[in-house]
């Protein structure tokens, strides 16, 4: 994901959010983004299933 940013690119990244936000901040901002990921994956996850529970569905009716 992160291999076409290099680590100078990332370590920059990183430097800008700490001056933007402050170190009392960072913490909170990479737990909503966690938090936010996590909840994205599991949505996703959940909507997979359903299409592949209703295709499975649809094979046994035919």
């Amino acid at each position: 994901m992160f291999s076409s940013i290099g680590m100078p690119g990332l370590i920059l990244i990183l430097v800008i959010a700490l001056v933007v936000f402050g170190p009392s901040k960072l913490p909170e901002i990479g737990k909503a983004f966690g938090s936010s990921l996590r909840e994205f994956k599991n949505a996703t996850k959940d909507i997979v299933s359903d299409e592949s529970t209703s295709t499975k569905s649809d094979h046994s009716k035919k």
